[in-house]
């Protein structure tokens, strides 16, 4: 008995199980999985739940509005900082650099302004001459603390209350915050054309010194112009953008269309020209081989030469070459006798891409399903973010000690503003000020936002990952109602897509929360050991490292065998309509007992699907490219004028082929459910009268059996 009849009669030769009146994916169905189904939309009302009381708790202002010394937002809407839109420092010298203050307090007072300093002053000079200036006193006072107004106190009370900044320096507003206007001159750093400036305390400073504040700032400013005219592009270039992406559906659907008829072409030509390529190899490495012969040094060996850095000087020996032809020979025989031994394997996969390409071309709403998985996924990832913005911004003010003098013992205790300058913390330590530090609490929803946090997460991948489980199986019921419709087109049923969605919904939400439960705890793990390596990158421990290594290395294999048997299991799911642990179970064993044909199947398959995104997003971007560089005279008059013209071409190079990939995602589920659907029934049916097949007339015939009869005992 050999493979085949084996896998038609069983291992010990007696008859598989048949159903007479089986005809594809059962419509009598049951609720499978109820309770993980019943968890699942527990999960998703505790989900809502904890999204409302996000939304109560938090303040996304807190992210948009930089916040000054007192907690309250810079350019808010009905409040005495509405026009004043951008944070200032006091001493800018006290931060350490731009991540500190965006994400971090700095040690000096904070004041929302509507514009930042355009000119160098120091408080010392400005109260020196306000009686005959009281232009620059005017200009200086708006960036002290609102409602001081007197130029009679003392400079060294002024500065210990920190009324007023003991300097301003030329500055320009990022990311709503006042940072010096630093610039280049023949290679020397400088602000407002001047490389020195007094710090108002009786010093003269080296522009240098703000260095360490601002480090990056530059470069970082340097960015945002280039991205500023990178939005520019995509406002005057758009709809060719749009054009370019429909121009890439067409041939991806024109594509899928052809495989029907180029399928076998393909994959033979790219086959004969791998074989034709190492052919060529093997007669080159023959001829350095002998050409290198009688050359004096040729024939020595690698180990008589040793390591060399320059591996050109391996290549002037013969034994080099003769060791590549050994190895060009030894893969050229393997490819020709896999050719030899799979060929019937081969012709099952070829014919299984072209009646893919038929399927869909019968049921060609499938092609826009993608759609609806990727607006469930864009409804999951904006509830995530938007959760998570309002978790991170719950919680009251929590206003702390700044205190100048290192030795304060009161400095970063929690403080009262109201209350502050009663106690004897402003005696003890001189020139400490109660200002705001973070936001946060010490209710018990406070304590937990981490724990929050990880929840939003984890509940966003389950629920990504069931929206992904959702789309296969939904496709899968709808071509395995193609393959097993005994007259095609006739016996497929009315709207098997929208059949299909309403059957996966209906009965097999909890398998499907199931598959993709286990999933997302997977990723999870991978995102927690991610976490933990980046917390740990500098860590001296090699042990340590290592075994991060190999766990994130075993959990990223876990998880691509999990999505390998989840895709499976859903099909099985859509065809029996069996629960997720007894559909995996059944696709596992079916798969193992055809692995062979699984694995020529799926190269086939990936070759030419990669080969389909490379030509689609390739064609496309070489149009785009001709066009955005005014090299298409017909349209040289339409081209915008661009700043960057690779930014319209890179977008339309990289949506192409996000387009092919998602109209080639339905064409591999497809293949993939024809392929189960096949498997199955080689196993159910034997091509006789009473248990005809219902594969097509070209598998048929690549199987070479016509008819075959119960083996008899």
């Amino acid at each position: 008995m050999d493979r085949d009849e084996e896998n038609y009669y069983g291992k010990h030769g007696e008859p598989r199980k048949f159903d007479p009146k089986f005809r594809g994916p059962i419509h009598n169905r049951h609720c499978t999985d109820i309770i993980c189904c019943v968890i699942f939309i527990l999960v998703i009302l505790g989900y809502i739940a904890l999204g409302v009381v996000a939304w109560v708790h938090g303040d996304p202002r807190k992210v948009i509005y930089p916040t000054d010394s007192y907690g309250q937002f810079c350019g808010q809407r009905d409040t005495l900082n509405e026009n004043k839109t951008i944070l200032f420092y006091f001493n800018i010298l006290k931060c350490a650099s731009p991540v500190v203050l965006i994400n971090l307090q700095c040690p000096t007072t904070q004041l929302c302004v509507s514009k930042c300093p355009d000119r160098f002053a120091t408080y010392i000079e400005v109260q020196a001459s306000y009686r005959y200036r009281p232009d620059q006193w005017n200009y200086f006072r708006q960036f002290c603390k609102p409602g001081f107004n007197n130029p009679r106190k003392s400079v060294a009370q002024v500065l210990r209350d920190e009324d007023c900044p003991s300097m301003i320096i030329p500055s320009r507003p990022f990311l709503k915050r006042c940072f010096p206007d630093f610039s280049t001159k023949n290679g020397v750093l400088t602000v407002a054309n001047q490389t020195t400036f007094r710090d108002g305390r009786g010093k003269t400073r080296n522009v240098t010194d703000l260095r360490e504040a601002a480090n990056g700032i530059n470069s970082v400013l340097d960015a945002r112009s280039v991205g500023m005219k990178i939005f520019e592009d995509y406002a005057i270039s758009w709809y060719w953008i749009l054009i370019g992406l429909f121009i890439a559906m067409m041939l991806s659907l024109l594509f899928l269309v052809l495989l029907r008829f180029t399928a076998g072409v393909l994959f033979w030509i790219f086959i004969f020209g791998v074989i034709g390529i190492i052919g060529y190899g093997i007669w080159h490495c023959y001829w350095e081989y002998d050409h290198l012969k009688g050359i004096p040094g040729s024939d020595l060996t690698v180990y008589d030469i040793g390591f060399q850095t320059d591996f050109k000087v391996y290549l002037q020996l013969r034994q080099t070459w003769l060791a590549f032809m050994i190895i060009l020979c030894g893969v050229e025989v393997i490819i020709i006798l896999m050719l030899i031994f799979l060929r019937n394997r081969i012709r099952i996969a070829i014919a299984l891409l072209k009646e893919g390409s038929r399927a869909i071309g019968y049921i060609m709403s499938t092609l826009f399903y993608p759609i609806v998985t990727f607006l469930l996924i864009a409804v999951c990832i904006s509830y995530w973010a938007v959760t998570a913005v309002f978790l991170a911004t719950s919680g009251e003010p929590v206003y702390k000690v700044m205190a100048n003098q290192t030795l304060c013992k009161y400095a970063n205790l929690t403080c009262n503003p109201e209350t502050f300058n009663r106690t004897n913390v402003t005696k003890l330590c001189p020139g400490a000020q109660c200002t705001f530090a973070f936001y946060g609490g010490e209710s018990l929803y406070h304590k937990y936002i981490f724990i929050f946090q990880l929840a939003n997460a984890f509940v966003f991948l389950w629920l990504v990952n069931f929206a992904i489980a959702l789309g296969q199986c939904t496709l899968a019921g709808a071509f395995a109602s193609y393959y097993w419709a005994y007259r095609k087109p006739a016996d497929i049923p009315l709207w098997p897509l929208f059949s299909s969605f309403g059957r996966a919904i209906r009965y097999h939400t909890g398998s499907l929360a199931f598959g993709a439960l286990i999933l997302a705890i997977v990723q999870l793990i991978r995102v927690i050991l991610e976490y933990l390596d980046h917390k740990l990158k500098g860590t001296q421990n090699s042990f340590t490292r290592f075994l991060l290594c190999c766990l994130k290395c075993c959990f990223w294999c876990l998880e691509k065998f999990l999505k390998f048997i989840n895709r499976n299991a859903y099909i099985m799911i859509a065809i029996y309509g069996k629960n997720f642990c007894t559909s995996a179970k059944e696709a596992f064993f079916l798969l193992m007992r055809n692995v062979v044909r699984v694995a020529v199947l799926d190269k086939v398959t990936d070759f030419l699907l990669f080969l389909g995104k490379i030509l689609v997003a390739g064609g496309v971007g070489v149009l785009a490219f001709f066009f955005f560089t005014q090299r298409i005279p017909v349209f040289a008059q339409e081209v915008p004028m661009l700043n960057y013209y690779w930014v319209p071409l890179l977008t339309v190079i990289i949506g192409s082929y996000l387009v092919a990939h998602g109209f080639f995602s339905v064409y591999a589920m497809c293949v993939d459910t024809l392929f189960l659907c096949f498997c199955e029934d080689l196993e159910r049916n034997d091509g006789s009268t009473s248990k005809p097949y219902f594969m097509s007339a070209s598998l048929h015939r690549i199987l070479g059996k016509k008819k075959l009869s119960p083996k008899k005992a």
